[in-house]
């Protein structure tokens, strides 16, 4: 497994992550706790160091199994966490005072909820789950984090930025009160590199990936025909003719390169790892299966120049959550 370097935490951590989305068992249906403890085990075995989770996973869900996992291991874990905003408005909207979202008494009594869940002492990333440029310099939000850091409760701080707005975090990143961003970054949504990366670099704050796959879209297993099981959340992402858009899309992407189907994931894994801005891609991988086959990308390999070249051609606008 290759490490990088977390941008100004100093944290060195795994190419790929761990996404703990998929096991809280709130909008991915099919998860096993017994399987996705042996897939959190054996990602650490095969070197994972950052596992990504939220409380908005499953009420705290992930957040037990993840601490679990991590207690029962000796070499250190790194855990990112997510204090869900008390409006409970996802994405965060314009116009909407940070007041009401970030608090400090929330930002404070979530975090202590977190570390009840996880059953640790300290969260090395904590996260805002939403995000809007228009909070900078309003609320006491801040203030919150500095306490928290203080007494020794968060090391760092970070954002989940919004779906599809990766320009809505500059404005706070020039300020230099954030460590981390966590933005939807793959090859159909190529828009982080139009500003937000080079920001990040420039600021040195670590990027965490998130939807490197395009919650499986760009796995190669997404045809026409896939049934989802009632409940999850992918009924709807992929609803209407988009299968046929997405496996269209696909195969362009397969053809235009000269790989098969079951190299889509790992190719799309390596095309956000090619770019230097990027500290950690996070995939969910609630099976032994999927931690296996995604670990395997975290060889500090990249992808090679010409096929990042060619997949510029396959930038795709679109919403898939708020359309």
């Amino acid at each position: 497994m290759n490490y990088r370097t977390l941008g100004k935490t100093g944290l060195k951590v795994s190419e790929v992550g761990y996404g703990a989305w998929g096991i809280g068992k709130s909008a991915w249906v099919g998860a096993s706790d017994d399987e996705s403890l042996k897939a959190l085990n054996r990602s650490i075995e095969l070197g994972l160091n950052f596992i990504d989770t939220a409380i908005g996973y499953g009420e705290g869900h992930s957040e037990k199994l993840v601490g679990q996992a991590v207690r029962e291991h000796s070499e250190k874990i790194y855990v990112a966490t997510k204090i869900p905003p008390k409006n409970y408005q996802w994405p965060a909207r314009a116009g909407v005072p940070a007041e009401d979202a970030f608090p400090a008494e929330h930002v404070i009594k979530s975090t202590e909820q977190s570390l009840q869940n996880l059953g640790l002492d300290t969260i090395d990333v904590q996260q805002f789950h939403v995000w809007s440029d228009e909070w900078v310099g309003h609320g006491d939000w801040m203030e919150g984090i500095r306490k928290l850091k203080e007494h020794g409760k968060i090391k760092h701080f970070g954002v989940s930025i919004n779906d599809h707005q990766p320009a809505n975090a500059i404005k706070l990143i020039e300020t230099g009160l954030v460590d981390t961003v966590q933005v939807i970054y793959n090859i159909f949504e190529q828009s982080p590199e139009d500003e937000l990366l080079a920001a990040c670099i420039k600021h040195n704050v670590g990027v965490i990936v998130r939807v490197a796959l395009d919650e499986g879209g760009l796995t190669g297993t997404i045809t026409p025909d896939t049934k989802f099981e009632s409940g999850d959340f992918r009924e709807g992402y992929f609803r209407g003719d988009r299968k046929q858009e997405v496996f269209d899309r696909v195969n362009r992407i397969t053809s235009d390169l000269g790989i098969e189907q079951e190299q889509m994931a790992e190719t799309a894994l390596r095309y956000v790892l090619s770019h230097p801005a990027v500290s950690t891609v996070i995939p969910g991988m609630r099976t032994v299966r999927n931690v296996e086959r995604n670990m395997k990308v975290g060889d500090g390999l990249g992808l090679p120049s010409d096929q990042v070249q060619k997949l510029k051609a396959h930038r795709w606008i679109r919403n898939f959550y708020g359309g």
